[in-house]
């Protein structure tokens, strides 16, 4: 088993050019993206065999789409269409004191609407090696949490790795369900859990400290209420300013505490997909490496797609192994 399956929207950026905001701008940058969608490219480019699982709008939006996805090399097999429009984004991007901001419009979409009888997950996950998903999906509508959750159970079926980044987000969940309660059962059915303190207090509802001592505390306890979580993988972003990052990876697994060395970005170019980035990073890593290499890998990822526009990083393995190997310069490859 070798091929890695993402489910998950697919969604249109749109973005006023440059540091502009909305109202000093009459034109727009499109990219098309989506949480697990990143994970899926970036994991391509990496040179990994990749599936994604979806459904656009029957119309040349949708139809651009799946050419995007098809260009990495994806597998798009398993993305359907329906009659609704492709959900949508505005961003402004942020620089040094002023924040980024971001308006959604995908309650209504064409992946809110999915059907999840139309899913043949069985045949889908043949093959597979790892599964990912994020929280982002179930929020966005009932259909959605229904066929990830039949994902999950065939995932778990047939014995296949879970990756899952239960990130919440307080702005979904418009159908009547609570997101905590949701998430804590999608995550019994996971193995891998990229997520760190804020994660684990909302889907257990505890208080934990966001510093090392409490930690290793929240996943001790996480690993106690859902033991299918075998190792827990978390992504530290400090913001300096908009325009000044530094990330770092922490880690525990077999009980044991591990973290990696801080890197700093400064100028940031992007910050969206910087947490895609670094999912997929970990993924690529847990097949190739050792965990702490993995975590360094992820935490390197995480760190370079910071200085590239759009969504999704583009990132060779030799480009992530340049930074995580301390190879951080920017000299010119000549």
């Amino acid at each position: 088993m070798s091929k890695i399956v993402t489910f998950g929207e697919v969604i249109m950026r749109l973005s006023p050019p440059g540091n502009r905001t909305m109202k000093q701008s009459h034109e727009m940058e499109f990219f098309f993206g989506g949480t697990e969608l990143n994970v899926a490219a970036s994991l391509a480019t990496m040179g990994c065999e990749v599936q994604h699982i979806s459904c656009v709008s029957d119309d040349f939006v949708g139809e651009s789409a799946v050419s995007f996805i098809q260009s990495f090399g994806i597998d798009t097999t398993f993305i359907n269409k329906n009659e609704h429009p492709l959900g949508l984004y505005f961003l402004e991007v942020g620089s040094s004191v002023r924040a980024s901001r971001i308006a959604y419009n995908r309650l209504n979409g064409s992946f809110a609407n999915i059907q999840p009888e139309k899913i043949a997950w069985k045949e889908a996950l043949e093959e597979c090696q790892y599964f990912h998903w994020t929280g982002i999906s179930p929020g966005i509508s009932e259909s959605a949490y229904e066929a990830l959750k039949e994902g999950l159970k065939t995932a778990q079926n047939m014995g296949i790795e879970v990756t899952a980044d239960p990130a919440y987000r307080s702005n979904l969940w418009k159908y009547g369900e609570k997101g905590h309660e949701i998430l804590k059962e999608l995550v019994s059915y996971s193995t891998i859990f990229i997520g760190g303190v804020n994660e684990i207090n909302e889907i257990l509802e505890t208080q934990f400290s966001s510093d090392k001592e409490g930690f290793i505390e929240a996943c001790k306890e996480l690993k106690q209420q859902v033991p299918s979580v075998q190792r827990i993988f978390d992504k530290v972003r400090i913001g300096v300013t908009a325009s000044t990052q530094q990330t770092q990876g922490r880690a525990w697994v077999d009980e044991t505490y591990f973290e990696t060395d801080l890197l700093e970005i400064n100028p940031v170019v992007d910050r969206i997909g910087t947490g895609d980035a670094f999912a997929a990073g970990l993924i690529y890593g847990l097949k190739n490496f050792d965990d702490e290499k993995a975590l360094s890998f992820a935490n390197a990822a995480c760190a370079i797609k910071h200085t590239i526009p759009g969504d999704i990083n583009y990132s060779s393995v030799e480009d992530i192994l340049e930074v995580m190997n301390g190879n951080s310069g920017g000299r010119i490859k000549r």
